[in-house]
């Protein structure tokens, strides 16, 4: 009876080292594809991946390893050549979490799904500190930027001139991809603008025979003048009387931009002899472009000027930030003498 039933035995271990092989063969298998594909493999060193427009599938490898982005470069590698990440690789910013798996990131690549860059300008004093602001958070260099803003064939095609473009940028906080072209950032700006510059606010720029272009170059001097928001509309009809007096504006901000020196405090006779198209000590109306950035609250005080008969203004003796403003010479003397004399005390000569 037992050497009848030998055989049932011995097929039945044969059947189960058979099994074993097969779950070994499969659970190696499935740990493989497991550590290739689905196991976490991003460290928490970076929060986003960079690859730059026309650089070489070795390049972006070497800038995985290099900051140490990729716990295990063999796996990913070998996750990336099954998955055909060479050929189909697009450049752009990508926001990348620790635990992320190659899969999922390999997939993200691929698809070209970069994370927008936030962009939030305001005030920034010329267009040249304004192009290492986007260089800084960009693709583009800052000369290719510049290179943009100083095209006139590019920006007279829009109308504007060198010297005024840069009363195109509308401060505000933008969501842009990080390789967008210093043209398609121009152009999109231009759109921007477009659609700030609506109907009613160049009916009031109409209204106060200044174009939009003006319009920003007088709120960047009302910007540079004014520390509070409130004053604003203030100022704005203070210089805005001037204008149509054909009055000089004399605002201190002009000079100061006008010798390139942002650390002064007081203007002084030597530096309203600059001889600059700025100073508006010497030359009438406004200045060919403005001298910063301004808000669109500086704008829009404008455009809703306080209707009043100043003509003068000085910073008040308190250095509380706000002003004197007078209609007359003698009034302005007395403000301007308190105002001086505060100056003197503290000893800010310059």
């Amino acid at each position: 009876m037992s050497n009848e039933k030998t055989p049932v035995k011995q097929s039945t271990k044969i059947i189960i080292i058979i099994a074993l092989l097969i779950l070994c063969v499969g659970g190696f298998f499935g740990l493989r594809v497991y550590k290739t594909f689905l196991a976490p493999n991003v460290n928490g060193n970076e929060k986003y991946i960079y690859i730059k427009t026309n650089s070489t599938y070795d390049d972006f490898l070497s800038n995985l390893e290099s900051k140490n982005i990729i716990k295990n470069i063999g796996e990913f590698k070998a996750a990336a050549g099954k998955m055909n990440l060479a050929n189909s690789l697009k450049p752009g910013r990508y926001a990348i979490k620790e635990g992320m798996n190659n899969r999922t990131l390999i997939n993200k690549l691929k698809s070209g799904n970069q994370d927008a860059v936030k962009l939030k300008f305001q005030n920034i004093r010329k267009k040249e500190n304004f192009a290492a602001y986007l260089a800084k958070n960009m693709e583009a260099d800052s000369l290719a930027f510049i290179k943009v803003l100083d095209s006139a064939a590019l920006v007279e095609k829009y109308g504007f001139t060198t010297e005024n473009v840069y009363t195109m940028f509308i401060p505000n906080t933008y969501e842009l991809y990080w390789n967008i072209s210093p043209v398609e950032f121009f152009e999109k700006m231009q759109k921007q603008y477009v659609q700030f510059w609506n109907d009613e606010r160049k009916r009031k720029a109409a209204a106060l025979n200044l174009s939009p272009i003006q319009v920003t170059i007088l709120a960047s001097i009302v910007d540079s003048e004014a520390l509070y928001d409130k004053e604003m509309p203030t100022i704005a009809g203070l210089y805005l009387n001037r204008l149509n007096r054909g009055i000089l504006l004399q605002a201190d901000p002009t000079v100061i931009y006008a010798n390139d020196d942002f650390t002064v405090k007081r203007v002084t006779n030597a530096l309203l002899n600059v001889n600059s198209k700025y100073n508006t000590y010497k030359y009438a109306g406004l200045p060919p472009g403005p001298i910063t950035m301004p808000s669109i609250n500086a704008i829009d005080a404008v455009l809703n000027r306080e209707v009043n008969n100043y003509i003068y203004m000085c910073a008040k003796e308190d250095f509380s930030g706000y002003h004197n403003f007078a209609e007359t010479v003698a009034q302005h003397d007395i403000n301007a003498k308190k105002y001086r004399e505060a100056l003197n005390k503290r000893n800010i000569y310059k």
